[in-house]
């Protein structure tokens, strides 16, 4: 069992002893305030940005739960979806460190059901035609996106309506071990290695953990990540007593209406899943995943505990893609920031390769994600630089705010270590 530590608070400081202009920074809650909450766009917006270990700005807009009047707060729980992939692979990056499993281990290794997976050619289900893999997929394929698998809700291709089909990201229908007995019924949609396709790979790697390590992903989670890092309310459901706390999602529909997605009083996260997803499944507080992004910031450690090495950190924010070839490049599916320019993907992160071509503001070696919600983070390493923003719309494409945001941060700043 692990201690969980003093957990020094963050310290908001004056934003001109941080290389930011106040008055720059106050740009950002007009802007979200003007183009998206008075125009009902958004429900709610959570920002802060940290730089040099204190916060900077932080604001708390709108609402987190329009229909009862609910107002967001600092603690306000929201789901994060894919912002969970990134502490999934720093979790199986602390497994690699310890020698418990390799990046370039096979992943029938752990699976065994895995070992004769082939590669679509024709057919629909129970009438596949495939092919023989190229290469085995590799763990490091699960960790970029390069393992063959594909997302249910893509709609491209008879493999991605077979995963509908088995309900496969329905995580009350699922363990992981049903999961991945399932997954080994369906081929896959390009032999390992060979393109990037966004997929269910994050949650293959919960499983590896559990086979890993010999412990339930979510206690393994708990024990190595949360608690030291002092995330004390991340989990993959609410707990009866913080269910207050936790905020209503929307959606926009093709005709431009926001309308209720999941209700928090009658949401499936108010009781624990069958299969705890690591690629989308955690729900946190902003205040939360700071932590983590301090931890990544900071190369590996916080709060006396050091999670990964700095040389860990540094290889999982490499470009790992084939060729070392640009995402839009190679991606085999128009999800996400797979349509943008001068973006690569490592291990669990995008991150930007080539500057100029991103046409935004920002530093080269910068790494991020965000989750289908619209929450977003990024790292700036060269500016010693994090900033986390959460809100509750789906999906993630319906508003370019995390491009917006971006802009908004970076023409604050004052000082830069360039």
């Amino acid at each position: 069992m692990s201690t969980a530590p003093a957990v020094t608070p963050l310290r908001q400081a004056r934003p001109e002893a941080l290389g930011f202009s106040s008055d720059r920074l106050a740009r950002i809650d007009a802007f979200l305030e003007r183009k998206y909450l008075s125009q009902g766009k958004l429900p709610c917006a959570q920002t802060l940005v940290l730089r040099r270990g204190e916060i900077a700005h932080q604001s708390v807009l709108g609402k987190q739960d329009v229909e009862r009047g609910a107002a967001l707060s600092e603690d306000t729980l929201f789901r994060i979806y894919s912002m969970t992939k990134p502490i999934t692979s720093v979790a199986f990056m602390m497994l690699v460190e310890e020698g418990a499993i390799s990046l370039d281990d096979p992943v029938h290794r752990l699976i065994p059901e895995w070992r004769n997976l082939g590669v679509y050619a024709a057919g629909i289900p129970g009438a596949w035609q495939t092919r023989r893999t190229d290469a085995p997929m590799r763990a490091i394929d699960l960790l970029r996106h390069t393992s063959g698998l594909t997302y249910g809700f893509q709609n491209r291709t008879n493999v991605d309506a077979a995963y509908r089909r088995a309900k496969l990201e329905d995580w009350h229908e699922n363990t992981l071990d049903d999961f991945a007995a399932r997954l080994a019924e369906i081929p896959l949609e390009f032999s390992p290695g060979t393109a990037w396709n966004y997929s269910v790979s994050t949650d293959v790697l919960g499983l590896l953990i559990e086979r890993a390590s010999g412990q339930k992903f979510s206690d393994f989670l708990r024990t190595r990540i949360f608690d030291p890092l002092g995330m004390k309310d991340t989990a993959f459901f609410v707990k009866e007593s913080e269910q207050k706390r936790f905020a209503a999602c929307y959606a926009l529909t093709p005709s431009g209406k926001t309308v209720l997605q999941d209700d928090p009083e009658t949401s499936r996260y108010r009781t624990a899943p069958k299969m705890e997803s690591g690629g989308g499944g955690l729900v946190g507080t902003a205040a939360d995943y700071m932590q983590f992004c301090r931890m990544l910031l900071n190369r590996g450690e916080l709060n006396g505990h050091r999670l990964l090495s700095p040389k860990t950190i540094e290889l999982m924010t490499l470009n790992h893609l084939p060729d070392g070839k640009e995402l839009i490049e190679c991606s085999q599916s128009l999800f996400s920031e797979a349509i943008f320019a001068g973006l690569g993907f490592g291990l669990g992160f995008a991150m930007t390769i080539d500057q100029a071509r991103t046409q935004n503001m920002g530093s080269l070696g910068e790494y991020f994600w965000g989750g289908m919600a619209s929450t977003a983070f990024w790292i700036d390493p060269k500016e010693d630089l994090a900033v986390v923003f959460m809100t509750q719309l789906m999906p993630s494409t319906s508003y370019p705010i995390r491009r917006e945001l971006r802009t908004l941060v970076y023409s604050a700043m004052t000082e830069s270590n360039s």
